[in-house]
């Protein structure tokens, strides 16, 4: 069977409004995948940054799977949150990328978006916080009802990713 391993860190956060935030992660395959090795979801710390806007975790991601096709290439998606002094968190943003399909070393940006809600919710969300989430995280990663959204752009997550493919070119594929 063909392998893929991911190795690498969600380096941090930049362009949110406030800077005291964390990522929760996760990997999305499609059913010819088998994970070996790795968690394929998890949680960074919260970066409370004393000096500019970027929030830094350098939260590692080491994954090995195995594959009898390239149906359902993984993607990661995120969910970025922010916590404040009195630690309730609050919703800043999804996004999602594709893990690169080519071998070697990757810096990926990725943009993240929100709901945008009606404006009875954006006038809540200013004065009580919170804010419109997605019922289903799946909507981040397949985008078969993401079009009917309205949403707005938030900040970029930088990731640092290491792919090494191995036994590809037994099933066709060129690295």
């Amino acid at each position: 069977m063909a392998e893929l391993h991911i190795i690498g860190q969600i380096v941090g956060a930049s362009g949110f409004p406030q800077s005291s935030l964390f990522c929760k992660w996760g990997v999305h395959t499609g059913g010819a995948w088998r994970l070996l090795s790795g968690l394929k979801e998890g949680q960074t710390q919260v970066d409370m940054p004393q000096i500019g806007d970027t929030a830094y975790w350098s939260h590692p991601i080491d994954l090995h799977y195995t594959t009898k096709g390239l149906q359902g290439w993984p993607k990661l998606h995120l969910q970025v949150w922010y916590q404040d002094s009195f630690g309730r968190c609050e919703l800043y943003g999804y996004g999602y990328c594709h893990i690169p399909s080519s071998p070697g070393q990757h810096r990926l940006q990725c943009a993240t978006w929100r709901p945008l809600g009606t404006w009875q919710e954006q006038l809540a969300q200013m004065f009580v916080g919170g804010g419109p989430q997605l019922r289903s995280p799946d909507l981040i990663y397949s985008g078969a009802d993401r079009y009917r959204l309205h949403t707005v752009a938030m900040g970029n997550v930088e990731l640092d990713l290491c792919v090494i493919l191995r036994h590809f070119d037994r099933y066709g594929v060129e690295s």
